[in-house]
């Protein structure tokens, strides 16, 4: 196995373009983190009238995830992947989901920042849903953006992820940027074998020390790679990305495409062309990206997995009459409830050092050693449980900053939940001009992250490669 699958390499530090344009603070040297402050007086979202109440129904059910052959899965909606759920910002709704699998469940909304108690983290923030109960998330979110929902509970979500339940919540601005297709791009992989089965699940096998259940598959929106997309030459497509894999950590590249950032983690940011038409792509990330098709009829061009030799996600055919020239590009409205600037000089200060794994050797074999294939990874020395004092507690309004440290072989990607955090550098100095909730920490080094603790309830900050999660790599923090 080799270090941080997909990982990019190390590089130079880049200026402060580069780094916005990349995303390269993930990537090179002290990625720095970041920091949020609460404006005093939050933008309310419009009140609207509740949306009609809908159900998640988790159920087995039959794909052909492989075009010759068919495996059995867990889906929402009988299909491979839910269809997007939509709303608009400041609606309120209820999710009731129905768990009709074998295994509990629980469902946690990657970059929501709502209600503690609809975080839905099994065993923390809600009980698990057993086989053949119902539980409905009330859901108001307060922000617009493309937000990732997937399985979420102590020791117990790597398999229904691993089957298949992962979908997109998206929550619409009030006025969207105009563009001729707005598609979801929901990545997962799956670990399958020789006959088109989901293998087995193992939580103590040398994946859950080393990078993870790597699938052996690849599947946008449920289906075979590539999405196939015809357009008319110069179409603009906002695509939504999100990275619902277990552990499978990549990169993107544009391929004849002009790709433009506007949104990164839910939250919209100043407009960016990805530094050599790349981006970090670990698992909860999610990016919303307008891309400009090739103005040729007949062209065509590709969003890009850099998987080996680089697997096509989505390709577009340019068919047709080409569209006339566009205007420029115009950035999404910057979300009034995050604040511009933050005190770091008042903020609390906390440590995080992610230990343990596997070592990766000179021949980039995993070297378990002396790791316990049950209890391998360490926050602080300790591994993650419900019954745990948290990190920290604070009172409503404490600004944060947390010094994260990898001391391991491997990248580690944590999200933040229930907050939107940015990149500081690394003399806290000053932070990056984009939000996020997803940080990747290279092996080896150290970050800073720092926000507005301004949402009350029990806070995870989560390793998102979801078998280190279930063996405990994640802490807490309290917000009164």
């Amino acid at each position: 196995m080799t270090r941080a699958p997909f990982a990019p390499p190390s590089a130079p530090r880049p200026n402060r373009r580069q780094a916005l344009a990349g995303l390269a603070a993930v990537t090179a040297l002290p990625l720095p983190a970041f920091a949020q402050a609460r404006a005093e007086t939050d933008a309310a979202a419009p009140a609207r009238t509740p949306a009609p109440p809908r159900e998640l129904v988790a159920a087995p059910a039959r794909q052909r995830l492989r075009p010759s052959q068919e495996t059995a899965i867990w889906t929402f909606d009988g299909g491979a992947a839910a269809p997007p759920l939509r709303l608009r910002r400041g609606e309120s709704v209820t999710l009731g989901l129905v768990n009709k699998t074998e295994r509990p469940l629980s469902l946690h909304w990657h970059g929501l920042r709502g209600d503690n108690a609809m975080d839905g983290v099994g065993g923390m923030t809600q009980e698990p849903v057993a086989p053949g109960a119902r539980f409905d998330y009330r859901l108001t979110p307060p922000d617009s953006g493309t937000i990732l929902y997937r399985p979420l509970l102590l020791g117990g979500s790597s398999e229904p992820a691993g089957r298949g339940l992962a979908g997109l919540l998206v929550v619409e601005e009030e006025t969207p940027p105009v563009v001729d297709l707005d598609l979801p791009v929901l990545v997962q992989d799956w670990l399958l074998d020789d006959g088109g089965a989901i293998a087995a699940f193992d939580a103590s096998a040398p994946q859950g020390a080393g990078g993870g259940r790597l699938g052996s598959w690849l599947t946008v929106n449920g289906a075979a790679p590539p999405h196939q997309i015809k357009l008319r030459p110069g179409s603009r497509v906002r695509l939504r990305l999100a990275n619902a894999c277990n552990a499978r950590i990549m990169r993107l590249r544009f391929d004849g495409l002009t790709a433009h950032v506007v949104a990164v983690d839910s939250q919209p940011t100043d407009t960016f062309e990805p530094v050599r038409a790349q981006l970090p792509f670990a698992p909860g990330t999610r990016y919303d990206v307008i891309v400009e098709l090739p103005e040729q009829e007949g062209a065509s061009a590709s969003l890009m997995a850099l998987i080996g030799a680089g697997l096509p996600l989505v390709r577009f055919v340019c068919e047709g009459k080409p569209l006339a020239k566009r205007e420029a590009l115009v950035a999404l409205a910057p979300n009034p409830a995050l604040p511009a600037a933050v005190r770091l000089q008042d903020a609390r200060r906390a440590d995080i050092v992610i230990e343990g794994g596997a070592r990766i050797g000179a021949d980039n074999r995993l070297d378990l050693g002396a790791v316990d294939p049950k209890r391998p990874w360490a926050i602080n020395g300790k591994v993650g449980a419900a019954g745990d004092k948290p990190l920290l507690s604070v009172k409503r309004g404490t600004p944060l900053v947390l010094a994260v440290t990898n001391r391991t072989d491997f990248m580690q990607p944590l999200h933040v939940h229930g907050h939107s955090v940015r990149l500081l550098h690394p003399l806290d100095d000053g932070w990056e001009p984009y939000f996020l909730d997803t940080v990747q920490i290279p092996d080896g080094k150290r970050l800073h992250i720092a926000f507005i603790a301004d949402n009350p309830g029990r806070w995870l900050i989560s390793s998102t490669i979801l078998e280190r999660f279930d063996l405990g790599m994640w802490t807490w923090f309290e917000v009164t």
